[in-house]
């Protein structure tokens, strides 16, 4: 399955942004997505995450309250939407999908097998 995120830009501390995650070749089916950050200079970390079922999800510490995930099965899309963006939010934001079972390590990126190309969010202050 390849994944293509999309939605990322430059917005101004304070904003909000919505990005997609879309499946192209075969639906997400019951597979866990997950969203991915990479800031300038720093590790890959882990956002949020969603199951099949979407009252399953996770989040950062650093985004709770601030960012939602969702999923729409029959699209195979899901959603990252961010609001009350700050500057610490600026990086290359990953999409990726994991066929395992939800739990404890669905934020784990190791965990994921397939990752989409990215998209870049820049706030600025």
């Amino acid at each position: 399955v390849q994944l293509q995120a999309s939605g990322g830009g430059l917005v101004q501390a304070g904003d909000s942004l919505r990005l997609s995650c879309a499946a192209a070749g075969r639906t997400l089916g019951r597979d866990v997505v997950g969203w991915f950050r990479r800031a300038p200079g720093k590790e890959r970390e882990f956002v949020a995450a969603i199951g099949w079922r979407p009252i399953n999800t996770m989040y950062a510490d650093s985004v709770k309250g601030r960012f939602t995930i969702s999923r729409d099965n029959a699209k195979s899309t899901v959603f990252l939407q961010m609001n009350s963006l700050k500057p610490e939010d600026t990086g290359v934001y990953y999409c990726a999908r994991d066929s395992g079972a939800w739990g404890r390590g669905s934020s784990w990126a190791s965990r994921y097998d397939s990752w989409g190309q990215g998209t870049l969010v820049t706030v600025s202050s």
